[in-house]
């Protein structure tokens, strides 16, 4: 036995409907739609057809056509690209019916203006989203996740209590993301700390440091030279995205024995308590990613009592028209006249507002001392 289906639209219902203008195409369009897509379609294009309707035949206060503004808004984070331009459609639609229906003149330019501006921003929005493949504001939330990972990496290790250690982080212009970052990791009694400066600054630079700082923070405690490591990273990327510098400090927490390597860095600086003075550190070597064979000269030295060693980004002492090593000087008399009084910990934020101040530029700043 064989049985037939019963049509869900009965064929006489189905032969008035092909007939109606661009309704086949719609259908067509709604149906390879994926399925939550097509249910939201749906139901933002009767929340639209709505409007129109009760605005005439209930109320303009209550149905205003300023209500098409937030359904727009939706289909932009929502709808895809194809499912977008239906319900702008419905939209044009919607606006036609009440400008025939009650008169041309209730919508007035600055109505239109700013349905014609949401619906740009809209499929600006649905564009972006479809580069990313996510829905809603989860590629916001993914960013968000990202720079709160470079904030922890960006935290130094515990150290023990005859060890002191603060990081300040400043990025240009307010922003969550910036160039410069540091890793650290600890070992036992020796803790290893990155301070790196992506070109660029800002945003602009951000989403390479977010790239970087990961690979950096596998790198650092994994390699036996950590910048030789990270420069045969960079050397095989492909593509000129500027360059990188990088300051690594390696110490032993137990003998106060450190090594610093730097390439193309700003260069460290100790404090020696014995003296009182700031003292500049040797280390120095090629800026990453541009020869294949990184020769760094490395500085090494103990930390005793009293000591401290501070690492920083050039944002600190570089601005436009001024010498580099006047902002090394001033950044110096700096330090002695705000860590020596208020002590390491609170003087460290006071030396990057300072030295940051009438010049955007991300600033990184790291001090280990032992009190």
């Amino acid at each position: 036995m064989s049985s037939r289906r019963t049509p869900l639209i009965p064929p006489r219902l189905r032969a008035l409907l092909v007939r109606v203008p661009l309704l086949v195409p719609l259908v067509r369009l709604l149906r390879k739609s994926s399925s939550n897509d097509r249910h939201r379609l749906i139901a933002l294009m009767v929340a639209t057809l709505l409007v129109g309707v009760l605005d005439i035949q209930v109320s303009d206060h209550w149905f205003s056509p300023a209500l098409l503004v937030p359904l727009m808004l939706i289909g932009g984070l929502q709808l895809r690209l194809r499912s977008l331009a239906i319900l702008l459609c419905a939209v044009v639609a919607s606006l036609l019916y009440m400008a025939v229906a009650g008169g041309v003149m209730r919508l007035g330019p600055g109505l239109l203006i700013t349905v014609g501006f949401t619906a740009v921003l809209a499929w600006i929005m649905a564009r972006t989203r479809a580069k990313l493949g996510v829905q809603g504001l989860r590629g916001d939330a993914m960013l968000l996740e990202l720079r709160d990972r470079l904030k922890r990496q960006s935290e130094l290790p515990h150290l023990p209590k005859h060890w002191g250690g603060k990081v300040v982080l400043k990025q240009a212009g307010g922003s969550s993301f910036g160039g410069d970052f540091v890793v650290s990791v600890r070992q036992g009694d020796r803790v290893e700390i990155a301070v790196v400066d992506v070109s660029g600054k800002g945003v602009d630079a951000g989403t390479r440091a977010l790239m970087l700082s990961g690979t950096f923070g596998g790198l650092l405690g994994s390699v036996d030279d950590f910048l030789h490591a990270c420069n045969s990273y960079l050397h095989r990327q492909r593509g000129d995205e500027g360059f990188v510098t990088a300051a690594h400090l390696s110490l032993d927490l137990s003998t106060g024995e450190y090594v610093i390597t730097s390439a193309g860095h700003p260069p460290v600086v100790k404090f020696d308590a014995g003296t009182g003075t700031w003292h500049v550190s040797a280390a120095k070597g090629v800026v990453l990613g541009v020869v294949p064979d990184l020769h760094c000269e490395p500085d090494t030295g103990v930390l005793r009592k009293g000591d401290a060693l501070m690492l920083y980004t050039d944002g600190l002492i570089e601005q436009p028209g001024r010498d580099i090593d006047a902002g090394l000087d001033r950044l110096l008399g700096e330090a002695e006249r705000r860590l020596l009084p208020t002590g390491y910990r609170e003087g460290a934020r006071q030396i990057v507002n300072s030295m940051s101040a009438g010049h955007n530029d991300d600033c990184a700043l790291v001090l280990i001392w032992r009190p």
